[in-house]
């Protein structure tokens, strides 16, 4: 089992949340905030087994796009999504 941190950008959660959940694959909404803009975005905690991965990881690529965004006097790319695949050694729903 697998715990999928992802943090999206606000942008492109709506589409991301309404993808996994048509996909039946549970998802928690956490806000956040922080980064280089210091702006708003969501962690989704998703709970996978190793053989949903790739098809998670897909959704999440279809779903969020690089951005170019201005930031100090400059144009930055900022990724659509940050994602950390953890090992999970147990999983309880009570």
């Amino acid at each position: 089992m697998k715990l999928i941190l992802a943090i999206i950008q606000d942008q492109f959660v709506n589409k991301v949340s309404r993808s996994l959940m048509e996909n039946k694959i549970r998802v928690t909404k956490l806000s956040s905030s922080g980064g280089f803009l210091n702006s708003g975005n969501t962690t989704l905690l998703i709970g996978a087994q190793e053989e949903d991965i790739d098809k998670i990881v897909g959704i999440i690529e279809k779903e969020c796009k690089s951005t170019k965004v201005s930031s100090r006097g400059q144009e930055v790319t900022v990724g659509g999504a940050n994602l950390f695949i953890i090992n999970m050694d147990r999983h309880l729903r009570i």
